[in-house]
């Protein structure tokens, strides 16, 4: 047995053990791209590379065998720094969205690809289950959203953008209908108590998705009913207010707690409110300089310092989100802004540090040429250019059901399919890798989908070669190879032959062992879902 010690802690492996597998038994994560257990080293990312004390050179630990009495530094700066010029070599050429660019443009980051691919089949269950993910009020964003995602939406390069919002407002309002409509899973009721000032866009979203996590929740307004200025300035024929109540009474059906026609600060002392409650959220509006004095923030005050990452206002406690903190009347923000800060109140209360959210990791394309659009949306782009576009998505108008799932069809699926199980994305969130830090021509993009259960995308390929040694070890006729050199070395089917020639057996291990999505599964998302924890990824929305 040989005794050594990684980042302080001393562990015993036997005879033959390499660095790895050492860190493994002690539970300290070493990140791999080209690495799988059942088969030797490649050690060609170089994203597991380890200081060792007495070597001059930074190490891999897939495959540098563990040696009595070695000193192993993994959490080291220099380790941390190699990992990230690693990743971002690695990005320097990557060509893919990880998210779709109607995503990346949504003020709440709904995960729109995803709401449509549900839509398209028909599981508007699924859908409005995606949409309450980030939106306490789908169907209100359904009817006045400015819709900044079809602004961004791809399929425009084509024909007309998809219509996000008219499809949205459909699986809204079809739950809405519903007999027993969408409810979450609450867990065990917790002893915490939250108040919530202000019954608008901001403060209903803190209720709900705080209500969400079993955090008891009473909501204070100085209005006779909720909705702040979605009900007070927003014209009936713009909002009909049945929606709006009826998305409020779901709020309400979760067990939050709402006094009407209660203004703290003058019908209750803001002192009173912090003593009976473990934490506050303001969620008042634009405030004017009274308001924030009645609030206790000092005379004088013209605005309410907010922390703009984690919500904190300078009193502990106190956290403020919604047009108090931005000034901007846009709705889907504030919304967005009371589910952000009903996260960072969560933490506040379960004594966590309060760090806010981190930013998704993204890479994207931008503007693609006419003939990579066309493996977009020509017959192999998920049906998107198969059919007739429909008329039916005129904007001015609502969708029915058969037509919601129609215009959600011509979606070109620009987000990754492996978007959250990619190591190459888990690892360039971890370490801050820059996707853009190693500018250059990057590769065109390039999808076959000729074979019928998966897709491969080489702009996304690492050259790691876990694919080809598993097409080896499963006798592929002819399987997968590096065709070239140096950079231009490529992932192919040898002889120039199709994917679907290339793979003649299964394809499920191949799949799910590539560590980026270059090899994706055929829209099947439980299948391929493979989710890697990280120490930061808890801190993402």
């Amino acid at each position: 047995m040989i005794n050594l010690t990684i980042d302080g802690k001393l562990v015993t492996v036997p005879e033959g053990a390499t660095i790895l597998d050492a860190a493994d038994a002690l539970g300290i994560v070493i990140p791999t791209l080209c690495f799988l257990k059942e088969m030797s080293p490649l050690t060609s990312c170089m994203v597991c590379v380890v200081k060792v004390g007495g070597r001059r050179n930074l190490l891999p630990a897939c495959a540098t065998k563990a040696e009595e009495g070695m000193v192993v530094f993994s959490d080291h700066p220099e380790v941390t720094k190699a990992r990230r010029t690693a990743l971002e070599l690695l990005l320097s050429d990557h060509v893919g969205d990880c998210m779709g660019p109607c995503q990346v443009a949504c003020p709440a980051g709904m995960d729109i690809p995803q709401m449509l691919r549900y839509m398209s089949e028909g599981r508007y269950d699924k859908a409005i289950e995606t949409i309450k993910q980030d939106l306490a009020l789908p169907a209100v964003t359904g009817y006045i959203c400015p819709a900044p995602c079809e602004k961004a939406c791809r399929r425009g390069q084509v024909d007309q953008v998809i219509a996000v919002r008219s499809a949205k407002r459909c699986a809204a309002e079809l739950d809405l209908a519903e007999t027993y409509p969408y409810r979450p899973d609450i867990p065990r009721k917790s002893d915490k108590k939250v108040a919530i000032v202000g019954g608008g866009p901001a403060g209903l979203a803190a209720a709900y998705y705080l209500q969400r996590e079993g955090i008891s929740c009473t909501l204070f307004d100085d209005r006779i009913e909720p909705g702040g200025m979605l009900r007070y300035g927003v014209p009936e024929q713009d909002l009909p207010r049945s929606v709006l109540d009826a998305e409020i009474e779901q709020i309400r059906g979760l067990g939050v707690v709402f006094k009407q026609q209660v203004r703290v600060g003058r019908d209750i002392p803001f002192e009173e409110i912090r003593n009976a409650f473990d934490a506050v959220f303001l969620g008042i509006g634009k405030a004017s300089p009274d308001d924030l004095e009645l609030l206790g923030f000092g005379k004088g005050n013209k605005t309410l310092a907010v922390d703009q990452n984690t919500f904190q206002t300078d009193i502990p406690g106190v956290f403020a989100g919604g047009d108090v903190r931005r000034g901007q009347k846009l709705t889907v923000r504030s919304l967005a802004d009371g589910k952000k800060a009903a996260k960072s109140i969560s933490r506040f209360l379960n004594d966590e540090s309060v760090a806010g959210t981190m930013r998704p990791f993204n890479t994207r394309m931008g503007k693609l040429e006419p003939r990579e659009l066309e493996l977009f949306s020509g017959p192999s782009g998920n049906r998107a250019g198969s059919i007739e576009r429909t008329k039916a998505a005129d904007r001015s108008k609502p969708l029915d059901k058969a037509q919601a799932s129609s215009e959600a069809a011509f979606c070109l699926h620009c987000d990754c399919r492996k978007a959250t199980s990619c190591k190459l994305r888990i690892f360039s969130r971890e370490y801050e890798a820059k996707a853009s830090h190693y500018s250059g021509k990057s590769r065109s993009f390039i999808r076959q989908d000729d074979h019928p259960d998966l897709i491969y995308e080489p702009g996304k390929c690492i050259s790691c070669g876990i694919c080809v040694r598993i097409t080896e070890r499963q006798r592929e006729k002819l399987g997968l190879t590096f065709i070239g050199r140096g950079f231009d070395v490529k992932v192919a089917v040898p002889f120039d032959k199709s994917m679907l020639e290339g793979l003649a057996g299964p394809v499920d291990k191949i799949v799910t062992a590539c560590p980026t999505g270059a090899l994706a599964f055929k829209e099947k998302p439980d299948r391929s879902k493979n989710y890697i924890t990280t120490k930061h990824e808890e801190h993402e929305e």
